[in-house]
């Protein structure tokens, strides 16, 4: 899949990621089809489990929204649109959203799980 050539022909990530309202990472490049980071000690996947102190993984959690919100927010001419509708909504709405959105995916999941792929 990563040599098709018959996809899409453009890829937007760098135009998205460097109209995106925060400071941009200088390692962070698109050739062609691929993306190319650094390789760091420091820069690995985080596991929940080791998130063990009480409140550790919301604030991952918000920080991985905090991040797609800057993307969002550099979409050019939807910054007013997009924060006048986040002032409009009620307290905790994103969380009885991702309730429903749980919900959904376990009745999914045991869809698949009792029927395959089918």
């Amino acid at each position: 899949w990563a040599r098709d050539t018959k996809g899409p022909p453009d890829i937007l990530y760098q135009t998205i990621v460097s109209r995106a309202v925060r400071c941009l990472d200088p390692f962070v490049q698109s050739r062609g089809r691929w993306i190319v980071r650094r390789l760091s000690p420091h820069c690995s996947r985080i596991e929940l489990a080791t998130l063990r102190a009480p409140g550790k993984e919301l604030r991952l959690l918000r920080a991985m929204g905090w991040e797609t919100a800057n993307i969002h927010l550099g979409t050019r001419n939807a910054r007013k649109p997009i924060l006048a509708h986040m002032k409009k909504q009620k307290a905790r709405w994103l969380h009885q959203a991702t309730e429903e959105m749980l919900k959904g995916v376990r009745e999914d999941w045991k869809t698949w799980r009792k029927d395959g792929y089918a």
